[in-house]
């Protein structure tokens, strides 16, 4: 298998903005019956070892989960009572695939209704009138997986090295990217808000406190189209676009705001992980020395499977 394989934005465009438009629409039936977390955290989707998960959402006196499944291209909505949808990932409108979700949703009992507009994307198409979006390459969406698969066991290691609040690894649906984030512990100015289609008040609430923040991004509009890692601070501290950062392919993006590292840099080292975490390692360091973090109190030594930390 391999973990870290091409991922070209210009050869599987269309796929991706169509799966990232389903993406929204089950991340939103979770928004809507999962009481608020703090940043935004409620409304996630989780890697697994097949794909993307909503984990439990309660409704009522049950709970229903949904699960792509990148190896096998289905949907699966499961409820606590041991009742299963499957709909097939194919070729399709994003419209046909809001029908057919919610058709299968009302057959196992479960009436949820969400706002049919994309967050996050510009110039969008309501998810019930969206005929456009109809692409779906397997190859493709599987590669984009085993890459998500990858970064998470990065993420994952790399969040064992914080004793501080820290977020899970986690995919955000509205921006499409898998991120993990680490606190300072300190409060943040207000977010001056401005994302399209998204409440100012809920970009806000997910900026309350300092934060560096990295993940991974498979590319779109922007200065930035292809694949690749970020790094960011929010608010970012004096002198942190010139910080000195590694590995030697990344760079500060004065348009994005955030250190970028492509993504074609990590694949093709001799050890993709290690360039990875060197890159997570660095960016953080920059944040929190420019940032006077109590490192001292927020950190600890990386996790060790079966070997408890010492105290």
């Amino acid at each position: 298998m391999n973990n870290w394989p091409e991922l070209p934005y210009a050869a599987w465009k269309d796929t991706r903005d169509t799966l990232h438009l389903w993406t929204q629409i089950v991340g939103k039936i979770r928004l809507m019956q999962t009481p608020w977390l703090n940043h935004s955290w409620h409304v996630v989707l989780y890697v697994t070892a097949r794909g993307l998960t909503t984990s439990p959402i309660p409704y009522r006196e049950r709970a229903f989960q949904i699960d792509f499944d990148f190896i096998d291209h289905v949907l699966l909505v499961r409820t606590s009572d041991g009742d299963l949808r499957r709909l097939l990932l194919a070729p399709m409108p994003v419209a046909q695939f809001h029908t057919e979700l919610f058709a299968a949703m009302i057959e196992l009992g479960l009436d949820v209704r969400i706002t049919t507009m994309p967050c996050e994307i510009a110039d969008s198409i309501p998810f019930d009138q969206d005929r456009t979006h109809a692409a779906y390459d397997r190859d493709y969406v599987t590669r984009f997986w085993r890459v998500l698969f990858s970064t998470h066991q990065v993420l994952t290691r790399f969040r064992t090295g914080f004793l501080g609040k820290a977020s899970p690894v986690h995919f955000f649906w509205g921006s499409f990217d898998l991120a993990v984030t680490r606190f300072s512990g300190r409060p943040a100015p207000p977010h001056p808000g401005g994302v399209p289609h998204l409440p100012d008040a809920v970009a806000r609430e997910a900026y309350s406190h300092e934060v560096s923040s990295a993940g991974f991004w498979p590319g779109g509009g922007g200065p930035v189209e292809y694949a690749a890692f970020y790094s960011y601070a929010y608010p970012a501290p004096q002198g942190f676009a010139s910080a000195a950062v590694r590995p030697e392919q990344a760079f500060f993006s004065r348009e994005l705001g955030e250190f970028i590292l492509p993504y074609d840099a990590v694949r093709t080292s001799p050890d993709p992980e290690g360039e990875l975490m060197e890159f997570l390692q660095s960016t953080y360091e920059a944040a929190a020395n420019l940032g006077h973090w109590d490192r001292a109190a927020l950190e600890c030594a990386q996790g060790e499977a079966g070997r408890p930390r010492l105290v």
